[in-house]
């Protein structure tokens, strides 16, 4: 039976109608693929040939990379400018003057994957300057390997299985939630969406369920401590210190398996600073009641306790201090290593966090070794574009931006991730040149000097191998190729012939023959693993392997709580460091040597009348800005634009009613969005979630975005010089209605020559 998967879900493919059906065992099939095979399809929006910007051709030097008209050419022609300028800049600034971007939603394909098809060509081209960390979790991605000396995806890999949460936990504190929303995807694939049924069985049972979040729909089920936006930390830090104050610390497990107790412990009492961290003082800051947080504080030690972060937590100003102090109020509790308590990092994030399935390696495409060894935090790109030769702190060294001259992205859209976007805009007409390989005219390729037509992946075969998810799938193709979009590789490979490095980049293998070697490959994997894998003919065949013994149920650090001499963190001291001498002698102001509450460089509480602060999650109609043409998108727009919700009290302060279009504003930006109610958000907050397509456009004179993208507003800054992580939830915007005009969107392909 042919099937396919995506990063939202995996599917039978019906041939004769042409469409999708979720696959057998789904409990909960996501919402975002339904709108999958209209955006595939949509040809307004597709790029149909190799195309070259007209400004570029005429060598404006990149000061028209937005709204400039574009020119059809033939694959032979685009190659060869694209072989030229690589040739170019390698020969005349070298490899580090070029930057590989790409990002790995792109695909949920093992070997189809933008970002490793991009780069292995530029390795064997000489080498790039690449990005560390992710948007998603870049300060945990940092901070983790120094308080618990395991890599993010390490952790994640042994948070506590979500059934064993449901089975011992009596007391949840989910900061962030845990959204049924964000759970529809996975990096990779994924045959199954369980959150919302494990949600189902939590809130049912004996979990006294607490979500800390701004938002009501973040955790439905839930008992709603409505916190004011980037304060978590301040109500962490205070049930820290009421558990100690009233002796309730777990002393034995404070001692064997922390250090660093009594530096944070004095913080706490204000012995360092004059403040003391009490339920009153974080009253103010958070808008929590102060007895809900003597009582919490209490009941946290009384019964079998979990603390849960989303990574929302970490996307702020300071965003290592919540995830940072959630830990060490877990350490204080005592409860690390036992089922159904301790701490979670990730709940609902991505469905396979907590999933209880074993855990297997398989390969991937191998991308070779990058001989240039210079790289910039994933989201210090605007930065490294506008000031080359400068230095910035991170994770403990002093660097030094690169002289960026090309650009190539692959299989991402920048203008979606980023923050402040019209800073970015500026920022990216800096290079000499920028290559984009994409299947529509998204804004970076709409910014792109020489556009390469890809195919999606409804329009090539595959394997969905996710290492935590208990299913392979055979990802057969629904569509033909539109138009004359090739697949990365091909692209890649033809590129590499006209280079002279063809057969090191392809291994004489199309790309029918590396699925094969991939799945020879595996195959080995399997084996080592106790089971054995179809042969690829009839794996082809039947489109679906499920693993024999699928579940692994884990307990996170249980092994280092039972026994932390015999089973040390690779940390300074071999355990969880609540006061970390390392960081510390980093001598940096804004992420100092153990949990620290410092204010957001914007939040409510220093804010001025009228002011709200911008929440921008994912919305549950696409991933990211993927889908963002396809019809469940397109449908929940209000009068085209994105919907922003506000509580009914705020619009009607405000003289707004449901469907007005309204404008957002702040220093750095404004932009349109429709407008939609939602009783369960703070008043003094608007959310708009992140994804639509970025289209800012001069209207009266000013520019305004005007599609209602929230990254038109968000800040641009590292949340500190440890982990220079994105702080896209640290915002505070204006909202007025628009009673003028409604421009008219400009989303589709640019003009073509």
């Amino acid at each position: 039976m042919p099937y396919t998967a995506a990063h939202w879900g995996s599917y039978r493919i019906d041939r004769d109608t042409g469409t999708l059906l979720p696959v057998e065992g789904d409990p909960q099939p996501s919402r975002i693929g339904k709108g999958w095979t209209s955006a595939s399809r949509d040809r307004n929006s597709r790029i149909m040939r190799p195309a070259i910007r007209k400004g570029w051709l005429e060598g404006d030097g990149g000061a028209g990379r937005s709204g400039d008209r574009y020119l059809e050419v033939s694959w032979d022609e685009a190659l060869e400018h694209c072989a030229s300028e690589l040739t170019r800049v390698r020969e005349t600034h070298g490899n580090g003057a070029i930057f590989g971007g790409s990002y790995g939603w792109s695909s949920a394909g093992r070997f189809h994957h933008a970002q490793s098809q991009m780069r292995r060509f530029l390795n064997l081209a000489g080498g790039f300057v690449g990005a560390r960390e992710t948007y998603s979790h870049a300060a945990a991605e940092v901070l983790f390997p120094h308080i618990l000396g395991l890599s993010n995806r390490a952790f994640q890999d042994e948070v506590t299985a979500m059934p064993s949460v449901s089975g011992a936990c009596e007391l949840m504190l989910a900061f962030g939630g845990i959204s049924p929303r964000t759970a529809q995807v996975a990096s990779s694939g994924t045959s199954r969406h369980e959150v919302a049924p494990w949600l189902e069985n939590l809130a049912n049972g004996k979990t006294r369920l607490i979500s800390v979040s701004p938002r009501r729909g973040d955790l439905e089920k839930a008992e709603w401590w409505a916190i004011r936006p980037g304060t978590d930390t301040a109500l962490l830090l205070a049930l820290c210190q009421e558990i100690i104050a009233t002796g309730r610390a777990n002393d034995d497990f404070l001692k064997r398996c922390t250090s660093g107790y009594d530096t944070f412990r004095d913080y706490l009492a204000g012995k360092t600073d004059g403040t003391a961290k009490s339920a009153e003082w974080a009253a103010d800051i958070c808008d929590i009641p102060a007895d809900t947080i003597r009582e919490t504080a209490l009941e946290l030690t009384e019964k079998r306790s979990l603390i849960s972060m989303t990574w929302s937590m970490q996307r702020g100003d300071h965003g290592e201090q919540p995830i940072w102090a959630g830990l060490a109020l877990a350490a204080i509790i005592g409860q690390i290593g036992l089922p159904g308590g301790g701490y979670a990092f990730g709940y609902g994030c991505t469905t396979p966090v907590g999933r209880p399935t074993r855990l297997i390696p398989w390969p991937s495409l191998p991308q070779g070794i990058n001989p240039v060894s210079d790289f910039i935090p994933v989201a210090r790109i605007a930065d490294m574009l506008l000031n080359p030769g400068s230095q910035y702190a991170y994770n403990g060294e002093t660097r030094t931006y690169a002289d960026i001259r090309l650009i190539w992205w692959t299989g991402g859209n920048p203008f979606h991730h980023h923050q402040d976007l019209h800073r970015l805009e500026k920022a990216w007409q800096r290079p000499e040149t920028v290559i984009v390989n994409e299947h529509s005219w998204t804004a970076t390729a709409r910014r792109a000097d020489i556009v390469l037509p890809a195919t999606t992946p409804l329009e090539r075969e595959d394997i969905m191998m996710n290492r935590r998810d208990p299913a392979l799938i055979y990802m057969s193709a629904l569509d033909a190729p539109m138009g004359e979009a090739l697949d990365d590789h091909e692209i890649f490979a033809r590129l590499a012939g006209r280079m002279g490095f063809g057969e090191s980049f392809t291994k004489g293998k199309s790309a029918a023959e590396w699925l094969e070697h991939l799945w020879e490959r595996a195959e080995k994997v399997a084996e080592a693993h106790g089971f054995a894998l179809p042969d690829f003919e009839t794996f082809k065949a039947e489109g679906r392997f499920d693993i024999p013994d699928e579940e692994e149920v884990r307990l996170a650090l249980s092994a280092f709580a039972a026994d932390p001499e015999g089973s040390p963190l690779a940390t300074e001291s071999g355990r969880i460091t609540l006061f970390n001498e390392k960081i510390a002698a980093m001598g940096l102001a804004d992420c100092p040597g153990h949990p620290t509450w410092m204010p957001p460089v914007e939040w409510l509480g220093a804010a001025k009348d009228g002011m709200l602060q911008l929440i921008s999650g994912q919305p549950d109609t696409r991933l990211h800005s993927q889908n963002d043409r396809g019809s469940e998108s397109l449908a929940d727009k209000v009068k085209c634009r994105e919907a922003a919700y506000l509580h009914p009290e705020t619009a009607r302060a405000n003289g707004l009613a449901e469907r007005d279009i309204i404008r957002l504003s702040n220093q750095r930006g404004a932009c349109l969005a429709g407008l939609r109610f939602d009783e369960g958000l703070r008043p003094d907050c608007i959310f708009l979630p992140t994804g639509a397509w970025y289209d800012p456009q001069i209207v009266d004179g000013a520019l305004l975005e005007v599609h209602g993208n929230p990254n038109a507003l968000t800040i641009d800054k590292g949340c500190s010089g440890l982990s220079q992580g994105n702080i896209a939830h640290t915002c505070l915007v204006r909202v007025e209605k628009w009673d003028r005009p409604l421009p008219a969107l400009s989303i589709d392909r640019p003009p073509i020559a």
